[in-house]
């Protein structure tokens, strides 16, 4: 059984971990091409604009995520008219709000630098970035929810192919415009952008496709759908959006503790934690599915046997990237930093390995979370994903500068997903307690029932 079961999770694992890669890296090579090519201060303005991405892709993760709820439940009941009425009113719904938000950050272009964090020196690269991602953001927005939706549509495969067509557009344009033509950050934010509009018109390709369950048809506008949308998308919003938040936080920080150049260190950081997040939030969504099925069908030895092995997994992979950041640190400090900028160099590779720690203990957060959405906890797992996502980061980040100033901040991450795995191993434990006192009670009664002669 063990060893079927193990084939099963290793086959759902690796699909998982590469789709998750292959946003990772094409995020990080973006991020190099941008640092060699163009500059360290150039690196920090990206990592300042990215809080701005993250909430243009929480918009669409609102959306797409209600969305794709609803049209799967609608083909679920045969109910095709509903599905494509559904899916047309989305799209449409969310190309009037990204208009909205094109036009009103363009507008308040300045405003949003200085908010993100920008200082005198990065204001105009943050400004260069953002105006031409806020030309491309409806594809931001668009493109995403397509991937989303085709799977729903029963076609996953193809989600893999889009995101493999944007990160080698990507990559290739990041080359010719900030390599070859020195566009500098106008160039990344161009190879983006053109690499969100080829992603989007590929998925909708694939819907004016007679193979294409859904399809694009007249519909109401309603507001109830809406609602009903937003409620089921809410959840994965916030957890999106706290990203671009605590890294607004964190940037503020690091400019009145310590300076600019702490900015540049904290990109570097910030490009290899998307990596590590993303390899885990695969190890998560490969073992989800078959959590999810066994628990349904009430094989609770399934169910147990596939956390074990996931929460193994899950810590050879940490003591391997952790091992790697700690040993490795200057050559991948040097994959974005010049290392003739010696001091800057140094310093950003130790505090890489101060901020490495909370790499021990991401994974399990994000494992027993999504344990808990497989087994339809949803409270628990918001209390995990809010408590290291936002809440334990931002009251850990005021105590830590308090205590020891500037120096806190590279290691307040350690500190909120330790003290996130404490509760999320709480929880656990208090489930497994219940689980058993219920089974002993169920093996009690049936003793009463049926008394052994």
């Amino acid at each position: 059984m063990t060893k079927n079961l193990f084939k099963q999770f290793l086959k759902y694992l690796g699909p998982s971990v590469a789709a998750m890669w292959v946003f990772s890296l094409y995020t990080i090579v973006d991020g190099i091409f941008v640092g060699k090519g163009v500059g360290e201060l150039a690196l920090a303005s990206v990592n300042i604009s990215m809080p701005f991405i993250n909430f243009v892709f929480a918009i669409s993760v609102l959306f797409s995520t209600g969305a794709s709820t609803l049209i799967a439940t609608y083909l679920g009941k045969k109910d095709l008219q509903s599905a494509n009425e559904t899916f047309s009113f989305n799209l449409f719904t969310m190309i009037f709000i990204a208009i909205i938000i094109a036009i009103s950050s363009i507008i308040g272009l300045e405003y949003i630098a200085k908010l993100l964090g920008a200082t005198s020196d990065t204001i105009n690269y943050v400004k260069d970035y953002l105006f031409i991602i806020s030309l491309f953001n409806i594809f931001f927005i668009v493109s995403y929810s397509l991937e989303v939706i085709v799977k729903a549509d029963g076609f996953p495969f193809l989600a893999t192919i889009g995101a493999i067509i944007s990160a080698i557009t990507n990559i290739g344009l990041d080359y010719i415009f900030v390599i070859k033509l020195n566009y500098g950050v106008k160039g990344a934010a161009y190879a983006t952008g053109i690499a969100q509009v080829l992603s989007s018109l590929f998925f909708l390709s694939h819907f004016l496709r007679k193979k294409s369950t859904l399809k694009f048809v007249k519909f109401k506008f309603s507001f109830n759908t809406i609602k009903r949308i937003i409620s089921l998308g809410f959840a994965d919003f916030t957890s999106e959006l706290s990203v671009g938040l605590v890294t607004i936080l964190f940037n503020q920080s690091l400019v009145r503790f310590i300076g600019q150049d702490a900015l540049i260190s904290y990109s570097v950081i910030c490009y290899v934690n998307t990596l590590v997040s993303m390899t885990m939030v695969g190890i998560t969504q490969g073992a989800q599915p078959l959590i999810s099925f066994y628990f349904g069908a009430l094989e609770k030895e399934k169910v147990n046997y596939l956390l074990k092995i996931s929460i193994k997994t899950v810590f050879i992979t940490s003591i391997i990237i952790f091992t790697s950041c700690i040993l490795f640190a200057n050559n991948i400090t040097s994959l974005f930093i010049n290392s003739k900028e010696a001091n800057l160099f140094l310093t950003t590779a130790y505090v890489f390995k101060l901020y490495s720690i909370s790499f021990l203990f991401l994974g399990f957060n994000l494992i027993i979370s999504g344990f808990f959405v497989a087994i339809n906890q949803p409270l628990s797992s918001a209390i995990i994903s809010l408590g290291r996502s936002l809440i334990l980061v931002v009251v850990s980040l005021f105590i830590l500068t308090k205590l020891f100033g500037g120096n806190g901040i590279w290691i307040t991450t350690a500190v909120s997903e330790f003290t996130t795995l404490l509760i999320a191993l709480g929880l656990l434990f208090k489930f497994f307690n219940k689980l058993k006192a219920e089974s002993e009670k169920e093996t009690s009664s049936k003793k009463i029932i049926n008394p052994i002669i």
